[in-house]
């Protein structure tokens, strides 16, 4: 009997032992949750942010630049040569040297022209004496005819004779008017303003007719030799200005001409336009014309911080709805169709008209309740 009181008595203790944790434990849970309570009633709203917006406005095409590649090209260039043989006396001229029109590049050794020249220049005074002589003598002998001192037969051979020593004459002249042309042919002469853009020989150099000796570029005048779509190259007109840019300085030059067949490799026509005197370049630089065209592509345009990248090549913005004074951030996907700066040309479903956050989508998320910077 003693050992079942004593096991009743050890089971009711740890009964009561139970029920008083029990209540314990109630009673800190209460006390949390009141603190809790208490610490959220205490803690002040958040302001709702302020954001920047722009608005969604819809359109039915946009306008873009595009560029054509070309090249900067000399108005006129030119490998020069002598026309006679010989071999180079003098040549002056240096790589990048500049040289006026008719300004002498090259000579040759004229010495054995100058030879030539002396002996028919002797040999044409001779003929000169010689037909004097001849035509004095026929002068006279047509007056003693007249009296019939001279027989017509001698008369005829002196005057046949004084013909042909003024034709001899008129020979030796056209020699030594030729050796004059072929020592003006040993001087190498610039037909035009230019550069010496590259050299080919040296002195002492012996040169057959045709022969390169310099190659010149002409810096008077220069010209853009650019290949355009043939499509786009139908509405180019010729006389009219265009935008053509050289190491990123933009201005206007006329078109000259446009090609009537198309580079079967690039499949492009080559468009020539008239480089301004005031821009310079060197041959052979790129050049870019730069067109612009419509696209009929309907959408609107946003600046690039608007956007953040999403899914699936989108990008998402968020659209603003009034929503009890203020608005809140709502999510809609666009698809860039363009790029220009910092700017996007985009489409999607977003109606006309419509707000969107312009910047700072990182301070926000989709359901976010902000204000207008306009409306503070």
């Amino acid at each position: 009997m003693k050992l079942q009181n004593h096991s009743r008595n050890a089971g009711l203790r740890s009964t009561i032992l139970g029920f008083g944790a029990a209540a314990l434990i109630v009673v800190g849970l209460t006390s949390v949750l009141n603190a809790r309570l208490a610490l959220t009633q205490s803690t002040p709203q958040r302001n709702p942010l302020t954001v920047d917006a722009v608005i969604y406005a819809l359109q039915d095409s946009y306008s873009r630049e595009v560029s054509y590649l070309g090249l900067l090209v000399a108005g006129r260039k030119a490998n020069l040569g002598f026309e006679i043989a010989g071999q180079i006396s003098s040549l002056p001229q240096r790589q990048g040297s500049p040289v006026r029109q008719g300004e002498v590049i090259a000579t040759l050794d004229d010495a054995a022209l100058q030879a030539r020249r002396r002996a028919t220049a002797a040999d044409l005074e001779q003929a000169r004496a010689e037909s004097e002589l001849a035509q004095l003598k026929a002068n006279r002998q047509r007056e003693l005819r007249g009296t019939g001192a001279v027989s017509k037969q001698a008369y005829d051979e002196t005057r046949l004779q004084a013909q042909a020593m003024s034709s001899r004459v008129a020979a030796v002249a056209a020699r030594l008017e030729s050796i004059d042309i072929d020592l003006e042919k040993s001087r190498l002469v610039a037909p035009y303003d230019g550069l010496i853009a590259d050299r080919y020989v040296n002195e002492g150099a012996v040169v057959s007719p045709g022969t390169a000796v310099v190659r010149l570029m002409e810096t008077a005048s220069q010209e853009a030799h650019i290949g355009v779509a043939a499509a786009r190259a139908a509405a180019l007109e010729p006389g009219k200005k265009y935008t053509v840019k050289l190491r990123d300085q933009a201005f206007e030059a006329d078109l000259l001409s446009v090609r009537p067949d198309v580079d079967p490799v690039t499949r492009t026509t080559t468009a020539v336009f008239a480089i301004p005197a005031q821009v310079k370049g060197l041959d052979g630089e790129p050049v870019t014309l730069v067109l612009q065209e419509d696209v009929p592509l309907k959408g609107a345009w946003l600046p690039i911080t608007a956007m953040r990248e999403g899914q699936r090549g989108l990008w998402t913005v968020y659209r603003l709805e009034p929503w009890e004074g203020s608005y809140r951030a709502i999510t809609e996907a666009v698809e860039v169709l363009d790029l220009q700066g910092n700017k996007a040309y985009v489409r999607g479903s977003l109606p006309d008209l419509a707000k969107v956050v312009a910047s700072g989508l990182h301070r926000i998320t989709a359901g976010s309740i902000v204000v207008l910077q306009e409306d503070q």
